[in-house]
């Protein structure tokens, strides 16, 4: 078992695909096939099945996945440790939900980047548990969510705290309590997500209720607000961001308390000088 054969099993993975596996690493398709193959002799398991065009893990092949993270991480870890730098070097992948990545981290990436072009920085979205099961298992090195993690393997710290405010049509009229907001149609992100959870708190102590629309993106909430199709509560940044656009009106509410936002990483990954640097950045800006 080699670690380009590992790499290469971990590229078709994420990738889902010999060929698109191939193009990132530069090299022949045929020849990252012969060590996959190889690799599943050795191992006397397959890994993965072809599904059309592509190809899908297998269950053995998802278990070893998460052993593979670990091993690379491993390995990053040790080319670090070895090879001390003043000027932080190498890849950082981080992950953030949705709301952090359309308001508060594009201002905070370019940042970074002008200040250490030398770093090469993946960057994803998804949904917080989605995001700290990533960083658990080694396949973010970090990631900003909306939930304090209680996982034993993360360090989770607190970056800041993220303000609420409800968004309607300017075609409904100001709203100034939460009965205003029944009869009319209620768009959040899916269960789970912290801001729908505040509002649902918010609607049931008033002693109303109002049924909630689940949608997992913030650009089609936004479009359904402004369209005067319903309203939704959103963390300020991503009300100031998009109320430009027009047709929306924002209300604060004193028992809409704000968010708290908290960095993770994996306490078992060691010493990372990317994702240190990061924080660091993070810390200036929001202090």
């Amino acid at each position: 078992m080699e670690l380009q054969q590992l790499r290469m099993f971990k590229a078709i993975a994420d990738l889902g695909s010999i060929a698109k596996a191939a193009e990132q690493l530069h090299c022949v398709p045929s020849n990252i096939t012969t060590r996959i193959h190889n690799l599943e002799n050795e191992l006397d398991e397959p890994l993965f099945i072809r599904k059309g065009r592509g190809v899908i893990l297998s269950p053995s092949g998802d278990v070893f996945l998460e052993y593979v993270n670990k091993i690379l991480s491993l390995c990053n870890e040790a080319t670090r440790a070895i090879k001390p730098s003043d000027c932080p070097i190498g890849k950082l992948s981080i992950g953030a939900i949705e709301s952090s990545a359309t308001s508060r981290l594009p201002s905070i990436l370019s940042a970074f980047h002008r200040l250490h072009p030398q770093i090469e920085i993946e960057f994803s979205t998804a949904t917080w548990k989605t995001l700290e099961n990533a960083v658990a298992k080694h396949e973010l090195d970090s990631a900003i969510i909306a939930v304090k993690s209680i996982n034993p393997d993360l360090e989770c710290v607190e970056i800041y705290q993220e303000e609420l405010v409800l968004i309607a049509s300017s075609s409904f009229g100001e709203i100034t309590a939460p009965e205003h907001v029944v009869g009319k149609n209620v768009y959040m992100w899916p269960d789970g997500c912290p801001y729908r959870k505040a509002l649902e708190i918010w609607i049931e102590n008033a002693g109303v209720s109002a049924p909630i629309t689940s949608i997992a993106s913030y650009g089609t909430i936004l479009g359904c607000v402004s369209s005067g199709a319903g309203v939704s509560l959103v963390p300020r940044g991503v009300y100031e961001q998009f109320k430009l656009i027009g047709g929306i009106e924002g209300y604060a509410f004193e028992q809409l308390k704000p968010i708290t936002n908290y960095f993770v990483w994996n306490k078992n990954t060691g010493y990372h000088s990317a994702k240190d640097a990061f924080l660091e950045l993070i810390y200036t800006e929001f202090k």
